[in-house]
């Protein structure tokens, strides 16, 4: 009995002692491990604070004000087309080919200075054509509903497809309106739409772009790739620019450094105070993106368009029927070659225009218009354009030396040009006779020391020339005077500062009159498509070419 009592006490014993024991090591080790996890925690940044979230709070700034401000009043621009047959079995858009034959726009480094912002378009396809689309921006003018954008967005050209159907999405509004093309201008690049909005609308403030001076903020708000409302911010960069290998003569621009991408085509450049102040057109670009650098065109230009697009359903511009060679590169040295210091050389006129019926010849220099002196030629169209069709003009104009005035009717420009497509007409067809150049004659140096190898007229060369006489150039030296001013082979020059050439010897004649630092015009006659040695065609063209004697 005594035995049994022990025995029970000694397993009371040990099993108190065990559940002790255990009890012990489960505190040790939840004090143990508690203490390593604290440990850990203090060891990754011991010395760190946790960050706390304060109240939303919004800051505010001018960019948001005017961001705000403009959302409800600028629009995106979706329409869509059928390709032609020809276009879709090949999967390509015009624009890309008109880009990819290796045209940069004559710009010279491969650079596309008319990139047109379509925010999207189709891709290659196999089968039946298919329905594609281009987008871009728009921004409402009038709270009827009326919005100004761009034509290449909305319409098309004489190298594009017809647009069928033009869409308009307001912002925060899911609805897709249908919109009408009220008119477009080709020269400009803008049109005029209108939708029927379900709700009010909130036309944009017009601003005063003659006040736009180069360093000024200027924002943009578009829907580059199709993101709606995006705003982007920089600064004017240059006013009045002429963007290289652009013809359309209307299209001078301000230039910004605001992100501007496809689909911000046909959007508001704004200033700081959220005033429209352009409408932007196209980017420099050799990616096809942004880069640094946009165009937009000045609101006050844009506005006397869509004013006479409301009112007669295209824009009315005077002219009276000349044209002028673009490319001189030096047209004040030419002006000072002749004794001038302003005015534009009549290049063209057009037969039975106003011009030629008033008695204007072609290489007359035109000073004035009533009385008032003309810059240049960007000067003259600026300002008889906005003259009324119908009304008279005194044009003073200098002949070989000789000062004339002459009364000129201003006709509509559209009927003037309407075989010109660059003004919205069809041109005839391209001659396809050609004349065969003779090279049987060899250029002979002697003593001409412009960088030139000259020789006689062919007979075919004669008959390119207005008056049947010149000297055909050769070959131009490499890094010359002729080379650097563009000089070109196969030249035929007719004129070395108004003394008519009809031999080698004329030319060396005027040379003996020259100095250093003197200016010197040369009038050629140059073939539009002849090159090289190859076929000389009838087509030709009459420039100066021109620029200052070297020091030496």
């Amino acid at each position: 009995m005594k035995l049994f009592e022990k025995m029970r006490q000694q397993k009371f014993l040990s099993t108190t002692l065990l559940l002790i024991t255990l009890s012990v090591g489960i505190v040790i080790g939840t004090l143990v491990n508690t203490s390593v996890n604290a440990a850990r925690g203090q060891q990754v940044a011991p010395d760190a604070t946790p960050l706390v979230i304060p109240h939303a709070q919004e800051m505010g700034s001018e960019f948001t004000k005017l961001a705000k401000k403009m959302e409800q009043s600028v629009v995106n621009i979706t329409a869509d087309y059928m390709p032609k047959q020809e276009q879709a079995r090949s999967g390509r858009h015009p624009q890309q080919d008109q880009d990819e034959d290796g045209d940069d726009n004559g710009n010279g480094n491969g650079m596309d200075l008319f990139k047109k912002f379509f925010g999207r378009g189709g891709g290659e396809q196999d089968g039946p054509p298919m329905k594609r689309e281009q987008s871009g921006t728009g921004f409402l003018v009038d709270k009827n509903g009326y919005i100004i954008t761009n034509q290449h967005v909305v319409s098309s050209d004489t190298q594009g497809n017809p647009v069928d159907h033009i869409f308009v999405k307001l912002h925060g509004d899911s609805t897709e309106y249908r919109a009408r093309l009220i008119g477009s201008d080709k020269e400009s690049d803008i049109a005029v739409i209108k939708i029927d909005s379900k709700r009010p609308v909130i036309p944009v403030v017009i601003g005063n772009s003659d006040g736009v001076q180069v360093g000024d903020w200027a924002v943009a708000i578009g829907s580059p790739f199709g993101l709606e409302a995006t705003v982007t911010a920089g600064i004017v960069s240059a006013t009045g620019r002429d963007v290289p290998g652009n013809d359309k003569q209307f299209q001078h621009f301000i230039q910004t450094d605001a992100a501007i991408n496809p689909g911000n085509s046909g959007g508001p450049l704004l200033n700081i105070q959220g005033e429209v102040i352009g409408v932007n057109t196209m980017i420099a670009t050799q990616s096809g993106g942004y880069q640094g650098i946009g165009f937009a065109l000045p609101i006050n230009m844009v506005a006397r368009v869509y004013n006479d697009i409301i009112k007669e359903g295209r824009v009315m511009r005077g002219s009276i029927g000349v044209s002028w060679e673009t490319r001189d590169p030096n047209p004040q040295v030419t002006l000072k070659a002749l004794g001038l210091d302003h005015g534009q050389i009549v290049g063209v006129v057009k037969k039975g225009g106003p011009a030629d019926k008033a008695g204007i010849k072609e290489q007359d220099i035109m000073l004035g218009l009533n009385g008032q002196p003309i810059k240049d030629g960007q000067d003259l169209i600026a300002r008889v354009s906005d003259m009324p069709i119908g009304s008279q003009v005194t044009v003073g104009v200098d002949r070989d030396g000789k000062k004339m005035e002459f009364k000129v009717a201003v006709a509509d420009r559209m009927e003037v040009w309407s075989e010109d497509r660059r003004v919205g007409g069809i041109p005839k067809p391209e001659a396809e006779e050609t004349a065969k150049l003779d090279t049987s004659a060899h250029a002979a140096p002697g003593e001409i020391k412009f960088g030139i190898y000259p020789r006689q007229v062919s007979e075919e060369e004669r008959a390119l020339t207005p008056d049947k006489h010149g000297v055909t150039v050769t070959r131009v030296e490499p890094g010359s005077f002729a080379d650097e001013i563009g000089m070109q082979e196969h030249d035929i020059i007719i004129a070395v500062n108004r003394q008519p050439v009809s031999s080698v010897d004329d030319i060396k004649k005027v040379q003996q009159t020259l100095k250093p630092g003197d200016a010197v015009a040369f009038r050629v006659v140059r073939s539009i498509r002849g090159q090289r040695g190859r076929a000389m065609s009838t087509e030709s063209e009459t420039l100066y070419v021109s620029g200052t004697l070297p020091e030496n």
